[in-house]
């Protein structure tokens, strides 16, 4: 028994013996000598090696998982992210000072042998014999890029990670057997480059680039000599040679990996000294991973760039396909947001609407006639900590949004009034418009079944003034619910359906809005401010919808080459006549002229608008328009919880929040921020004749349909999602309005 180990084990010499024995097999294949089945040699239990002819001649080199660096339309970085934080470079791009150190401290016959180093493997055998364990490896550096590749195919895949990395003697022959194969597909340096882009070095670093990034902030290029040694010298062990958090270590490390270049002559021994004498000099850059690190506000932009990759078939068939595309990066996605646009919306958020607040705005502009996002912003800022969120509000839930989106209320009305134009209503089109009136008995939808009132809901203005007959344009610039009411009665839900089809209006949840009066005149319905803003752009892009884009262009560079990949395209199509979208322009610029968002109106180019504030005014909300500039403003509770009334936000107390009193100033200051030094173009605005103009009474505020806005799904406060359901549909006997006390906040809720 006295080759054994009081623990049962193989001594040291049968150790010795076992591992020579693979050794001779590496060295035979070298040679080209036809061999056995590896079992024949006995070399490892049934099952653990296949025949050495068997294995796979071709070796899986996936591509190397890098970072994506997501920029402006100006080419300005708004933020990196990746799965593995590395930049792959040419090796003309790595110091020569890091070359010969991870050769020489790693691999130091790398130019002198094959696949396996023979030699070196005897080297390593009597010395791991002497100590009775295992001290020294032998694994050449093109071995080691083998293990290296197998383990980033595993991914984050531990069960695979382990399988690439089991110390097993069949994996050692699998690797032998791909050492080989790049050895005669590749030279040395080919296979040198691609072992130090591939290289863990600690720190979330992967590859000498981001290593080089990490520890001394600069370029591997750059990298002087006892720098490189240290990189060289944390390859081995990352966590114990980390030096960071262990400098002493790290220093024996790195003076090691010096004398070892002094001794196979890569350097003298006086510059080894010398390096030996100087201080580690780090210049530490912490990891900025993920759209987190977001600047000038824009991580809710990025975050939605990601989801585009993440959902749009552009990028793969199949959603597996397109978590590929991102989680591989080597991205560079420029896109369309603008840096002026996006400064303009951070900065007037920051000046109107504090994080702490009760209630939080959220604003996003889009170039009408391109579809392109130009800016994208709220005050709660992204992050999981108190007063911030993961969840944005400007977009549709599918895309990250939060809320199912949230209700518009009258700024809803164009939709309508756009659909009765386009049905061949006159643009002075006047309905009796009593301050207070029962929903219609009956109102036409598109599958010819009548939605009917068998609630005897009612409806009623904000003001005890707004008394009609009113005529289209007095309507919209006072928001005269009752008016509207009337116009979709006469002219039935189905034509506002289809326009809404064509303008991409849906519901937060990406479906369809409900078929009931509520919802397609005052606005009960959730939807989001992207949506809104991109439906608005329609009308100053007269009459022709374009869908969103945040993406320009996308390179990506994969084995070190660069290539331009497809992206999504904006589509555009006719929504409306031009006469239309030109009546609902001269409309809408009454309303900031004279009408409910006069505090909103720009003072020095056309522009047009509309306010909108819903049941319990838990939403206030400003959309509006120049001819080359598109952008919604909503102000509210996330959890639809918060009344705001009586209350101080952005440290101004007010009584009762008005769509053009709190979202129109957040419009106008992001609007102005965006358009200073852009051209002014002009509306087609149309003649409206005004014979009503003395009926112009009223105080003029801002509506709105604190009546009749039931089934707007508010539901209390569910954390970020207040619509439980927002596919809701109402039956029969149901209807919008309760019992027609909407005056006092009555009148929302299902009866």
């Amino acid at each position: 028994m006295a080759n054994k180990r009081s623990g049962g084990g193989l001594s040291p010499t049968q150790q010795a013996a076992k591992f020579l024995g693979v050794s001779v097999l590496a060295g035979a294949v070298m040679a080209g000598i036809a061999l056995p089945a590896a079992g024949v040699l006995g070399l490892a239990a049934k099952g653990s090696v296949e025949g050495f002819d068997e294995i796979p001649a071709n070796l899986k080199r996936p591509p190397l998982s890098q970072r994506t660096t997501i920029l402006d339309n100006q080419g300005g970085q708004i933020a990196t992210v990746y799965s593995r934080d590395r930049t792959v470079v040419d090796l003309k791009d790595i110091s020569p000072y890091m070359q010969k150190a991870i050769v020489a401290i790693e691999d130091a016959r790398f130019y002198e042998h094959g696949a396996v180093d023979l030699k070196g493997i005897l080297r390593a055998l009597n010395k791991n014999a002497q100590s009775g364990g295992v001290t020294q490896g032998a694994s050449t550096l093109t071995q080691q890029l083998v293990k290296n590749v197998a383990v980033e195919e595993a991914g984050d895949d531990p069960t695979k990670v382990a399988q690439a990395t089991q110390q097993t003697i069949g994996r050692k022959i699998r690797e032998l057997k791909y050492a080989i194969q790049l050895e005669e597909e590749f030279g040395k340096k080919q296979i040198l480059e691609n072992y130090l882009n591939i290289t863990f070095f600690g720190q979330q670093a992967y590859g000498v680039e981001a290593a080089s990034q990490r520890y001394f902030s600069k370029s591997a290029k750059d990298l002087k000599l006892e720098e490189a040694a240290l990189l060289a010298g944390v390859v081995q062990s990352p966590t114990r040679y980390d030096p960071i958090n262990d400098e002493t270590e790290a220093t024996k490390r790195r003076n090691i990996v010096l004398q070892r270049m002094a001794d196979v002559h890569d350097i003298s021994q006086a510059e080894a000294d010398k390096a030996k004498e100087q201080p580690l000099g780090l210049k530490v850059s912490k990891p900025k991973n993920g759209c987190i690190t977001a600047v000038k506000g824009s991580a809710f932009f990025c975050d939605y760039v990601r989801e585009v990759v993440l959902t749009d078939p552009v990028f793969g068939k199949t959603k597996a396909a397109r978590a590929k595309v991102w989680n591989q990066g080597g991205l560079t996605i420029r896109t369309t947001l603008d840096p002026q646009s996006q400064k303009s919306i951070q900065d007037s958020i920051k000046t109107h609407v504090r994080k702490s607040d009760k209630v939080a705005t959220a604003a996003t502009l889009v170039e009408p006639g391109t579809g392109k996002i130009l800016g994208m912003g709220q005050s709660k800022p992204y992050g999981y900590g108190k007063n911030q969120t993961e969840y944005n509000y400007s977009v549709d839930a599918s895309m990250g949004g939060s809320n199912f989106g949230f209700p518009t209320g009258s700024t809803f009305k164009p939709f309508l009034a756009s659909a009765a134009l386009e049905e061949g209503r006159p643009a002075t089109q006047s309905y009796p418009a009593p301050f207070e009136m029962p929903y219609p008995d009956s109102v036409q939808t598109c599958n010819g079944k009548a939605w009917r009132n068998s609630a005897n809901a009612t409806v009623e203005n904000e003001d005890e003034s707004e008394v009609g007959p009113y005529r289209l344009k007095q309507a919209m610039e006072k928001s005269v619910n009752t008016y509207f009411v009337e116009m979709l009665e006469d002219i039935g839900m189905c034509p506002v359906s289809k326009i809404l089809d064509k303008l991409g209006v849906v519901q937060g949840n990406g479906t369809k809005l409900p078929i009931v009066p509520s919802s397609l005149t005052l606005g009960s319905t959730g939807i989001s401010p992207l949506t809104m803003a991109n439906a608005y752009a329609t009308f100053a892009n007269r009459g022709k919808y374009c869908t969103p884009v945040a993406i320009e262009s996308i390179k990506q560079r994969v084995g070190g080459e660069t290539k331009s990949l497809r992206v999504p395209k904006s589509t555009c199509r006719r929504a409306m006549s031009e006469t239309t979208a030109d009546t609902i322009n001269t409309l809408l610029s009454g309303v900031v002229d004279s009408g409910t968002g006069q505090q909103a109106g720009l003072t020095d180019r056309a522009n047009a608008g509309k306010t909108g504030t819903t049941d319990e005014r838990k939403n206030a909300w400003f959309v509006g328009y120049t001819p080359n500039l598109s952008g919604a403003v909503w102000v509210g509770s996330a959890t639809q919880s918060v009344k705001m009334t009586n209350i101080t936000i952005g440290g101004v107390w007010h009584e009762k929040v008005y769509g053009g009193q709190v979202p129109g100033p957040i419009w106008k200051d992001a609007m102005t921020g965006a358009l200073a030094g852009k051209p002014s173009p002009g509306f087609n605005l149309v003649n409206i004749p005004d014979p009503d103009k003395d009926k112009d009474k009223g105080r003029g505020e801002d509506d709105e349909d604190n009546n009749g806005n039931a089934g707007n799904g508010n539901g209390g406060d569910n954390g970020d999602f207040p619509f439980p359901d927002p596919t809701f549909t109402i039956p029969d006997d149901w209807t919008i309005g309760g019992n027609g006390n909407g005056g006092n906040g009555n009148g929302g809720r299902f009866p």
